[in-house]
């Protein structure tokens, strides 16, 4: 009787935990593509004929439809349903990358990218929502955000090695053509793993204009950084402009928030010091962590002379190591330590990695200039991620859950934004003078990606300072759940809520 009555335990159990491989599998496909795309740039260029200026709209299409769906399309979750909104988004996402990969003109790959980046928004803004829903225990939720963390910040490296074998060994369209199987194969794994939710819905009405305005900043915010500011400064007249702009319209999405009866985004969440500091940390580690991989990936291929696939192979160390951690080890250290105790010497670790990173050289090698660095990143990586996630998801209500996870997304894409739209003009500016100055290429380059790893250096730095000020350490339990949280709400309250959602 006992054991009958056991057994559906397991088996529920035991989906939950598949039902987290399917959403990783999603996110992971989404992470893939980015990195993957860049990879095949060259190779899109010369087959489609775009010029050097066009071809970045390849990857920016993509980025402001990311970036500026994210957010909308957590909440959405909340209020309709989070799964809905997932497969959604994953039909969006597959359907695109059709298009995409039988793109013969310019204009028609850009549209599709575009598309493509509504998707891929709306597959991954929920995911962490769902997440926190389906594993409400403490034990079980740090196992599957570490899961998660390990997915989101580890994919990159995966797609540099993925990208390089697909555009060599086939074409630049397969890169595209992989998407399919793997979304059809996620959507109907998740449509019978995924459990049902239903959402608040809009009984108290609709903030249409919120939703405008709030969408409208993001894409404008992410399109000054990726655009203007990347080709033409951070103070140039358009930059400034367009900035002032998107600055405006999210003051306006404030006032709008704070009096609307029925806000899209109720300011609430943001009381949380460990909500608001974490996603503030979020912008800027991965800022900084964008001088790693953009600015490092340049220094291995302009000046070691590496080719995509052995750029690949050189950032595998700190995925495996990455993954060791997440997978492993970071659930228990955060249940024995806590997310903040975990997530300081994490941050102290990436921020070794990138002072390393400032003594690259021009005739350096990987073993003495990148692979240390590579090696404290992923140690790093591998346990502030993971805790960061944990802190940003703490305390969220249930019917808040999908708006906070959209948040960490959105927050970690308008990072990646400025990172490299930061640290791509100072390092292009840098070399420039330096060659004017009559150095050779491989020094003005490396001169150039010594500034920019500095700035990055000085980026996670100011993350740190966030973390150790404004993120407070939540008490354990002795058997290392937390006691309450910083609203003082107790965790089996909490579970009891999320049970009742989920």
């Amino acid at each position: 009787m006992m054991a009958a009555n056991a057994q559906p335990t397991q088996d529920d159990d035991r989906a939950r935990w598949i039902a987290l491989i399917v959403l990783c599998v999603g996110m992971l496909m989404i992470v893939l593509d980015t990195t993957v795309v860049n990879v095949a740039l060259p190779s899109i260029q010369t087959d489609l004929g775009f010029t050097s200026s066009s071809l970045a709209w390849v990857v920016n299409a993509y980025l402001i439809a990311f970036g500026g769906l994210l957010l909308l399309a957590g909440r959405l979750g909340d209020l309709i349903s989070r799964r809905g909104v997932f497969l959604a988004g994953l039909a969006v996402f597959t359907l695109s990358s059709i298009v995409c990969g039988v793109a013969n003109s310019e204009a028609m790959l850009v549209i599709a990218r575009f598309v493509q980046g509504i998707g891929g928004a709306m597959t991954s803004a929920v995911i962490l929502g769902m997440i926190v829903t389906m594993f409400p225990k403490p034990a079980e939720q740090a196992k599957a955000i570490g899961v998660f963390a390990f997915v989101a910040s580890a994919g990159g490296s995966i797609g540099l090695l993925a990208g390089g074998v697909l555009t060599d060994a086939i074409n630049w369209h397969w890169i595209f053509f992989i998407n399919v199987p793997i979304g059809i194969v996620t959507a109907a794994l998740a449509v019978r793993l995924l459990p049902h939710d239903k959402g608040a819905g809009f009984a108290g009405g609709t903030d249409i204009a919120g939703a405008v305005l709030i969408t409208s900043a993001l894409m404008l915010l992410v399109y000054t950084m990726v655009k203007p500011a990347a080709e033409d400064g951070w103070g140039s007249g358009t930059t400034l402009a367009f900035g002032a702009v998107a600055i405006a319209l999210l003051v306006a999405f404030v006032v709008r928030e704070a009096t609307a009866a029925a806000p899209l985004v109720p300011l609430r969440i943001f009381r949380s010091r460990n909500i608001t500091g974490s996603n503030l940390v979020q912008i800027l580690s991965v800022a900084g962590m964008f001088g790693m991989f953009f600015m490092g990936t340049l220094y291995l291929q302009r000046v070691l002379k590496y080719d995509p696939l052995q750029i690949g192979f050189a950032f595998l160390p700190a995925t495996l190591t990455m993954g060791a951690l997440s997978l492993g080890y970071t659930d228990k250290l955060i249940m024995r330590f806590g997310a903040r105790n975990v997530l300081v010497p994490g941050l102290v670790l990436i921020n070794g990695a990138l002072a390393w990173f400032t003594q690259v050289s021009a005739d350096g090698s990987y073993v003495v200039d990148v692979l240390p660095a590579i090696v404290l990143f992923g140690i790093g990586g591998g346990t502030a991620f993971p805790a960061l996630m944990t802190l940003a998801m703490s305390g969220v209500e249930p019917q808040d859950a999908g708006l906070a996870s959209g948040l960490v997304n959105t927050t970690a894409q308008v990072g990646g934004a400025l990172g490299l739209a930061v640290l791509a003009t100072l390092s292009a500016t840098r070399s420039d003078t330096l060659t004017a100055q009559g150095k050779s290429t491989a020094e003005a380059l490396t001169g150039g990606y010594q500034l920019a790893f500095v700035v990055a250096l000085g980026l996670a730095l100011a993350a740190l300072v966030v973390a150790l000020t404004v993120i407070k350490p939540v008490a354990m339990a002795p058997h290392g759940a937390p006691e309450a949280d910083e609203a003082g709400e107790d965790v089996p309250e909490r579970e009891a809520a999320y049970a009742e959602v989920g």
